[in-house]
């Protein structure tokens, strides 16, 4: 008997859980447009590693009725985010494991996913197995994506800046009143 090929792209979403057959792939991370929209802007697309992803299909007898019918989820990436303290690109990895239950319509997905803990989708002959694994990936990125320790001092500069700060309440306080223009008149004695 001849194998059946799937279409992630294009996925009989209720075959596949029939079939109970395993479906992996790589996807580059510059086919994930919704996902590279939130990178950092300088983000080399092409040199972070494809999204390795695998989808494994299962119904579950139950007592009443037809089988449930699950897709189990896997997939993991290394994304190049703006890190929020220093600004500047922070590759982190993102990995998601879920377990998503399909059912026969909209209706019913919606009826179940207000009822349940469970994630609950419709059931689709075409269904974007790619766009799915996309949502999740966007779902579980960081909130404030930050590197452990900046490759700038950000403290530091931070700190001076508190300092010059400090300096212009005390010039405030003593009624001396700094000239924003004395560094211009210091420059040209100097360079005359």
């Amino acid at each position: 008997m001849k194998a059946r090929t799937w279409a992630p792209r294009k996925l009989d979403i209720g075959a596949f859980i029939e079939s109970g057959e395993s479906l992996s792939g790589e996807t580059a991370v510059a086919d994930l447009a919704r996902l590279a929209e939130g990178l950092a802007q300088d983000a080399d697309l092409s040199a972070l590693p494809p999204v390795r992803w695998q989808a494994v299909g299962r119904t579950v007898p139950q007592r009443v009725g037809a089988p449930q019918r699950w897709l189990d989820l896997r997939a993991e990436g290394e994304f190049a985010w703006e890190c929020q303290r220093c600004l500047h690109a922070v590759t982190l990895p993102v990995a998601i494991e879920r377990s998503i239950r399909f059912v026969a319509d909209e209706a019913a997905a919606a009826e179940l996913d207000a009822d349940s803990d469970d994630d609950v989708l419709a059931m689709a002959r075409q269904f974007d197995l790619i766009e799915l694994v996309e949502d999740e990936l966007i779902m579980a990125s960081p909130i404030v994506p930050r590197h452990d320790r900046c490759p700038t001092d950000v403290e530091r500069h931070m700190r001076s800046e508190d300092d010059d700060s400090a300096d212009a309440e005390e010039s405030a306080e003593s009624g001396e009143r700094k000239n924003p223009f004395a560094v211009l008149a210091q420059l040209k004695k100097g360079g005359s």
